[in-house]
This record gives structure tokens, sequence and C-alpha cells, in this order.
């Protein structure tokens, strides 16, 4: 049973394995991060996300170095890396999948996915495949309620799931089959996406659109129907057209439905 995996929560894990990735480049770039910043210490959640590029998770040698080149307690450190969720004291697998398990995300079925997920990875919340692949997590609201219920991987969305689609999503991470999230960012490894969160590029940003069809629903509909915003100015002007607006047109921005549903946005609009 999940319980029983070495990986389970109730299995302590070791303050310090002894055996830190952290080098003398690590460093340097904990360095670099601090030289963005008018004050150096308001780069330490990008230092702690590099830290995980490198170790896998937050270990102590990462809160000591970080500690270090900001000026720090290491006690200030841990407070940060132990308040964000997104920082972890385990180790993770090669995929973060997270499973959004909030109001809506839960009543579209987010909560039936998460059950389907532990069942077929036979691990728990917060734990890892035997072979070390995927890190299983239900995580809080992702703020795209209009693609309910949403997942994700290495912090890339996963649309409109369904418990099948979520088991095939996950096998294919397992197989090593390239996967694509339905935005169009190509899912890279937990580390790599840890190290564009610390702020070093991949080249990749411009993946996928900036906006999908249930997202941009409500402006498609104001231009169709010829809605306008209430006149707020004192001159008394008359509001700009809709087609005045900057900002992403619908159908420059198409986005992807995921296979779990077609094209028709119908009901998200009712």
């Amino acid at each position: 049973m999940a319980n029983d995996h070495a990986t389970a929560t109730n299995v302590p894990v070791p303050y310090s394995t002894g055996d830190s990735n952290i080098t003398e480049t690590t460093i340097a770039e904990m360095r670099e991060l601090a030289a963005r910043y008018p004050v150096g210490r308001s780069a330490l959640l990008p230092m702690l996300h590099l830290v995980q590029s490198v170790e896998g998770r937050v270990t102590p040698e990462g809160i000591e170095a970080c500690a270090d080149v900001l000026g720090l307690t290491g006690a200030e450190v841990s407070a940060v890396a132990t308040f964000y969720t997104m920082y972890k004291r385990r180790p993770v697998g090669e995929y973060h999948v997270g499973v959004c398990t909030n109001t809506l995300c839960a009543v579209m079925g987010g909560d039936l996915i998460f059950e389907r997920l532990k069942s077929h990875l036979d691990v728990g919340n917060d734990e890892t495949t035997e072979d070390g692949k995927i890190t299983l997590e239900h995580i809080e609201c992702n703020a795209a309620c209009d693609y309910a219920p949403v997942m994700t991987v290495n912090w890339e969305f996963f649309d409109d799931m369904t418990p099948e689609s979520a088991t095939q999503l996950v096998d294919d991470l397992r197989d090593g089959t390239e996967v694509k999230s339905p935005r169009g960012a190509t899912i890279c490894s937990w580390r790599e996406a840890e190290r564009v969160l610390a702020g070093f590029p991949d080249g990749r940003a411009d993946e996928g659109p900036t906006g999908g069809k249930a997202s941009l629903a409500g402006l498609r509909l104001a231009r169709e129907r010829n809605w306008t915003a209430p006149n707020g100015s004192s001159n008394g002007s008359a509001p700009a057209p809709l087609d005045a607006v900057p900002g992403p047109r619908p159908e420059d921005q198409p986005g992807k439905e995921s296979q779990a549903v077609n094209g028709d946005d119908s009901r998200k609009e009712n």
C-alpha cells in the first residue's frame, strides 16, 4: 500500500545526506541573483528555487548557502522555505504532478482524479513512485477555474482533465514520451523547471498561446454583442469600442482544448 513506501510522509528524511550538489558555480549564480535586487535578501525566493534545481529539494546545505550569500541566519532562510508549499523538504521525482482539489476543481472532478492517480501510481499525497518518476500532490487553487478540473506537471497547466486523461498523462511521463501542455509548453524535468523559476530562462517562454478559448470567452462575447463598459470618465466621452481595446484577441489566441473536452466551450459560457 502507499503508506508503506519509503517516500511516505511519515518516514523521516535525513536532515543532511552529506552529498550536496551545491558547487562554487551554484554560489556564483546565487550572488548573481542577489545582485539583481536593490536589497539582496529580496533574491531569497529565486535562490531557493535554484537550490531545488541542483538538489531536488531544499536541503540544509542549500539553506546555509543562501544564508551565507545574503547575510541571513539559517533560521531566517528556513522560515521562508517552510512557509511556501512550492519549496520541498523531501526529494521530488522527475515530474511533480499536482491535482487541484479546491472547490470548483473538486466539484468538476478533481477529487476523483486525485483518488484515481493515488490508486494508479500506488502512492499517497506528497509521495513519489518507486521508480522516482512521479511525485503526486493535491494542491490548492491554481487560478485556472475556467479550465476546471486542472492539473499541473512541473507547474505547467493541463486543462479540463478526467481520471482517464490523467492516468494517460502520468503513464506517458513515466514512459519517457514527450508531453506538451494543452497550452503549448513542452514538459521538462522538475529540476529544469526549478531553474527557470530561479530566473535562468531556457529560451522557451513563448511556447503556446497567452490565453485560451475559455479565458477569452467573455471578451469574444462582448465583441460579438457590442457590449461596452460603463462610462466612468469625468469628461463625458463615450467608452472606446472593444475593437480599440489593447490586448489579445480571441482569434489570435486559439489555445488548445484538452483531449477530454471538444472545441465547444458553450458549457463555460452558460
